[in-house]
């Protein structure tokens, strides 16, 4: 049975998914090793340490937060994207998920009142009475002025749908349905939905909806970034530090540094 994992004392280093994993593990009755973790990995970036990017993380300032709600193992796993969220949205939270248990931290989250919470999902599956496409472009009074919060399943895709059907403290919340106009660029794992998106790609859509259009696209550059690194490391192809996707990334940190003077 699923379990959510609250943090021990001393648990404070990193972001959110950071803590969460360092939970897990410690809740753990035995060590969770990754495929092909022989060769060592980095504890800040998941990566071989000969293909370490810590060096390149992007800070981009972001009004918007994300919770993320996480399968049982998501956070241990290297390929998992949520990370990469973490790593770029400053207010970013992470909670495993349990079907008969709920942080106390999540409740308290999803009803202060500077936030307004948004679940992420398919709107074929959900009331239509719930569904919105669109967020306020301005904040005027009252509940307008509240930040949005976009909540998101993290895990396979039977996680996801279970999560959603079993989590009855979000089902007074709106839904947000996205129609991405493009495939998934993710190439980690394999989806059996042919318009799955991952969900480092599911909170850039987000991002950009809320009109933050440069941490969107920071974030989309820091998975192309993140997965060339992975990639090359796991197939151990020369990894190639002046791409394409490596060169966007600084353009976009550079235009980032500047947007902050």
């Amino acid at each position: 049975m699923t379990t959510c994992f609250l943090l021990p004392s001393g648990i404070e280093e990193g972001h959110a998914v950071t803590r969460l994993r360092a939970a897990r593990l410690a809740a753990s009755a035995k060590p969770f090793v990754a495929r092909g973790s022989g060769g060592g990995r980095c504890d800040a970036c998941r990566v071989f340490m000969s293909h370490c990017l810590c060096a390149l993380k992007p800070s981009v300032a972001t009004r918007s937060g994300v919770c993320l709600l996480m399968g049982d193992i998501e956070a241990l796993k290297p390929s998992n994207t949520g990370w990469l969220v973490a790593d770029v949205v400053t207010d970013t939270w992470a909670f495993g998920w349990a079907r008969t248990a709920v942080d106390p931290a999540l409740l308290a989250l999803l009803a202060d009142p500077q936030w307004q919470p948004y679940v992420v999902f398919p709107g074929e599956f959900v009331e239509p009475d719930r569904i919105v496409t669109a967020l306020p472009s301005t904040p005027v009074s009252g509940a307008d002025e509240r930040k949005p919060l976009f909540i998101l399943l993290d895990g396979t895709w039977t996680e996801a749908r279970r999560m959603f059907r079993k989590s009855p403290y979000l089902n007074h919340l709106p839904v947000l349905s996205l129609e991405p106009r493009e495939a998934s660029n993710y190439r980690l794992r394999r989806s059996f939905r042919a318009n799955h998106l991952c969900t480092s790609e599911v909170t850039a859509l987000c991002l950009a909806l809320a009109g933050e259009t440069l941490a969107a696209d920071t974030l989309s550059a820091w998975l192309d970034v993140f997965t060339a690194h992975y990639l090359s490391a796991k197939r151990g192809d020369p990894l190639d530090r002046s791409s394409e996707a490596h060169r966007r990334l600084q353009a976009l940190n550079t235009r980032s540094a500047s947007s902050a003077v």
